[in-house]
C-alpha cells in the first residue's frame, strides 16, 4: 500500500510502520528501532532547516482537506483477482499470492488496453464525494509503471497499446478542477525488476534474484526523480520499505530535488517518520497526539479491482468513518480499484455519490477541523470542532437525547446545521450537558452547531469500569487513562509506544461494597529482544502485585499470562483507580497492553 516525509528540511527519526496492502495487514506497533538512522537535516531553498511555523504552512492545506481518493490501479486490474481459471484473489497482490513467474505475469501488458479511462470524470468522481485531494499509485510492488517512465519499457506507455500517460493526465485534470494532485510509489518492493525486494521472499529467483542496492540505484530513485520533475505532486506515498539499506534511503531522498511543498508519509523505511502516520483499515481509538495521520481504507475487500468482489461500504458507514477519524484528528484517504478498462465499479460511485450529497449539506463540520476536546462520547456521537464551535455529530438517537460529558464552557446556542432548527440545551447536577433531538434526524448523521461563551474548556472524564455478571473486571486498553507517551493503536486496540517507563496506564472501577481478593492476569504482546520489563499493578498503597514481561515473538503477537506467580490484588469497596506502572525496561518498549483481566480470587484461575 502507502505513507509521508519532510525530505526537504529535516527528516525525524523515529519508526517507520511497515504495512503490507494485502487483504491481511501487517500490525504497525513497533517502537522505533534502536539502530535508526541519527537526524538528517535537508536544507531548503533559502538554506535553512524548517520551523516549526514552515512545518504548520506546509501541512496546512492537507489538514484542511479531510477526504482523499486513494486510486490502486496497475496491471493487476487485468488480472481482476483471476489466475489460470481460479480465484486467487489478492488484487494488487495476485503476483505475489499466486506465485506467477515474471515472464507469464508481463503477458497481460499486451492485452491492458483501458480504452474507457478518463482522467476528468475519475477526477470529477473525487471532487462530488467531498475529496479534496487524489493519491494514484504510480508504481505497485508488481513493478509495472503506470507513467511513461525513461527507465526501462515496463511501463503502461511502452509496453501496452495504450500508448498513454495516466499519471500526466490525472496530474493535468487535478489541476483544472482544483483538487491536490498525490502518488504513490513502492520504493523496495518490485517483484519484476532483478534485486527488487519482496516481503516473503522471491519466487521466481532467475528473474528476480540481484542486488537491491543497485535496484535502488537504477530504477527506483530515479523514477521517483522522473515523478517529481515532471508531475509535481503535492503528495508522495512510499510503501513497505522491505529489507532497504541506509544507503538505498539516502539514494531516494537524494534524487529528490528540494521542494517547499511536498508532503510525505512514515513508510519509507530505517526510522523515517515523514509528516503523516498511515493506520491502515483501522481508526485509531485516540488518534496521533502531535502527529499528523491518515487512516486509508479501500471502500470493498480489496485496494486493487476484484471482478468478483462487490461488497461495497455502504454511504452512511463511510460518513461514520470519516466524521470519527475528523474528530480525531485525522485524513479520511478512501480507496477506489479501477477496472482494466479504466472504469471505477459503478457500486463505489453510488456509495461515493451519497456521501457526496452528505458533504454538500455538511461539509462544514469537516473541512477546516480539529479534534475533539472532549476524550470520551457515547457510542453514536462525535465532535468536531472550529473556535468556539462544537459540530456534534450524532449518528443515532437512541436515547432520544444528545449527552455531552465534561463541557465546562456554557452553550450560548444549539442548532441543526441543515435547517437550522433550535434546540434546548440543559446542563445537570453530574456535569453532563444534554441537547434535544431534532424533528428531523438525518438517517446519515445529524449534525448539531453548539456555539460557545467563549474558548473550549472541558474536564477530564474517565470510563466508569464495573465488573461483569461473573463478577471479573476487565480493565481494557480503550477504557484507560493515560500518560502523555501512550498511545491507543491497532484493531483490536492496544496501548502502545510505551518507551518511557515514567508513563502509566489508570482506570476508574467500581467495586463490589464487600471488596475482596483478585488473581491477576494481563493480555499482551512484546518482540524478540524487548522481554524483561517489570511492573506493578497497583490498587492502594498497601496492594499491588508486581509482574514481567516475557517475550511474545512480536509486538503483534498477543498471549495471556497470569501476574505475581499466584499472588493476589486486594480491592477496597467503592470507586477504586487502578494503574499499572512500569519499574524497568531493558528492551524497546514495555510491552503492548490489551487489557488486564481481574477474577474474584475465590473464583479460582481460569
Amino acid at each position: 500500500m502507502n505513507i509521508s516525509i519532510n525530505h526537504r528540511f529535516r527528516i525525524a527519526l523515529a519508526v517507520g510502520c511497515l504495512t503490507a496492502c494485502m487483504g491481511a495487514k501487517l500490525a504497525c506497533a513497533e517502537p522505533p528501532a534502536a539502530n535508526a538512522l541519527p537526524p538528517v537535516v535537508f536544507a531548503s531553498p533559502g538554506g535553512a532547516p524548517e520551523s516549526a511555523s514552515q512545518h504548520n504552512a506546509r501541512m496546512k492545506w492537507w489538514r484542511e482537506a479531510k477526504f482523499g481518493m486513494f486510486i490502486h490501479w496497475g496491471l493487476y486490474a487485468e488480472y481482476a483477482g483471476m489466475y489460470d481459471g481460479k480465484r486467487v484473489g489478492g488484487g494488487e497482490w495476485i503476483m505475489n499470492v499466486g506465485k506467477i513467474p515474471v515472464a507469464e505475469y508481463a503477458k497481460a501488458a499486451p492485452q491492458f488496453n483501458p480504452v474507457h479511462f478518463d482522467a476528468a470524470k475519475w477526477v470529477s468522481i473525487a471532487k462530488a464525494a467531498g475529496m479534496k485531494y487524489i493519491v494514484m499509485t504510480a508504481k505497485h510492488h508488481e513493478g509495472f509503471a503506470m507513467f511513461h517512465t525513461a527507465t526501462d519499457g515496463y511501463n503502461i506507455y511502452d509496453a501496452t497499446p495504450f500508448k498513454r500517460d495516466p499519471i500526466a493526465e490525472m496530474a493535468a485534470a487535478c489541476k483544472k478542477q482544483g483538487i491536490k494532485f498525490g502518488v504513490y510509489y513502492s520504493q523496495a518492493q518490485d517483484w519484476h525488476h532483478k534485486g527488487g525486494a519482496a516481503y516473503h521472499g522471491h519466487w521466481d529467483p532467475q528473474a528476480q534474484d540481484g542486488d537491491l542496492d543497485e535496484y535502488v540505484r537504477t530504477i527506483a530513485a530515479p523514477q521517483v526523480r522522473e515523478l517529481v520533475t515532471k508531475y509535481h505532486p503535492a503528495i508522495l506515498w512510499w510503501d513497505t520499505p522491505v529489507a532497504m539499506s541506509k544507503d538505498d534511503i539516502r539514494a531516494l531522498t537524494e534524487a529528490l530535488p528540494l521542494d517547499r511543498d511536498l508532503i510525505m508519509n512514515n513508510r519509507l523505511g530505517n526510522g523515517v517518520s515523514g509528516d503523516t502516520e498511515t493506520p491502515e483499515q483501522n481508526i485509531p481509538a485516540t488518534g496521533f497526539k502531535n502527529r499528523d495521520w491518515e487512516t486509508c481504507m479501500t471502500i470493498n475487500d480489496h485496494w486493487g479491482y476484484v471482478s468478483y468482489d462487490d461488497h461495497f461500504k455502504s454511504a452512511a458507514v463511510l460518513v461514520h468513518n470519516l466524521v470519527d477519524i475528523a474528530s480525531k484528528g485525522g485524513n479520511y484517504l478512501l480507496n477506489v480499484g479501477p477496472d482494466p478498462l479504466g472504469v471505477i465499479p459503478q457500486g463505489e460511485v453510488d456509495s461515493l455519490r451519497q456521501v457526496g450529497d452528505w458533504m454538500k449539506a455538511n461539509g462544514e463540520s469537516i473541512y477546516g477541523t480539529t479534534a475533539s476536546p472532549l476524550s470520551r462520547l457515547p457510542t453514536y456521537e462525535r465532535i468536531t470542532t472550529k473556535h468556539n464551535t462544537l459540530f456534534l455529530h450524532v449518528f443515532n438517537w437512541q436515547s432520544g437525547s444528545a449527552m455531552l460529558p465534561g463541557l465546562i464552557t456554557p452553550v450560548v446556542s444549539a442548532t441543526t446545521l441543515v435547517g437550522h432548527g433550535n434546540l434546548t440545551v440543559a446542563k445537570g447536577s453530574d456535569g453532563v450537558t444534554t441537547i434535544s433531538a431534532p424533528s428531523k434526524p438525518d438517517p446519515l448523521d445529524t449534525v448539531i452547531v453548539l456555539k460557545l461563551k467563549g474558548p473550549i474548556d472541558v474536564a477530564p472524564v474517565s470510563a466508569e469500569i464495573y465488573p461483569r455478571a461473573d463478577g471479573s473486571i476487565l480493565l481494557s486498553a480503550d477504557d484507560a487513562d493515560l500518560t502523555d507517551g501512550l498511545k491507543i493503536e491497532n484493531s483490536p486496540s492496544n496501548i502502545g509506544y510505551w518507551m518511557n517507563v515514567a508513563d502509566k496506564a489508570s482506570w476508574k472501577v467500581h467495586v463490589p461494597p464487600a471488596g475482596g481478593d483478585y488473581t491477576v492476569k494481563l493480555e499482551y504482546s512484546c518482540d524478540k529482544g524487548s522481554g524483561g520489563s517489570t511492573f506493578d499493578i497497583i490498587a492502594s498503597a498497601s496492594s499491588k502485585v508486581r509482574g514481567s514481561v516475557t517475550e511474545t515473538g512480536a509486538w503483534s503477537s498477543y498471549t495471556t499470562a497470569p501476574v505475581g506467580d499466584g499472588a493476589n490484588l486486594h480491592l477496597e469497596g467503592g470507586v477504586q483507580h487502578i494503574s499499572i506502572v512500569p519499574i524497568s525496561k531493558p528492551g524497546a518498549a514495555v510491552m503492548n497492553l490489551r487489557r488486564i483481566i481481574l477474577t474474584p480470587a475465590k473464583a479460582g484461575r481460569s
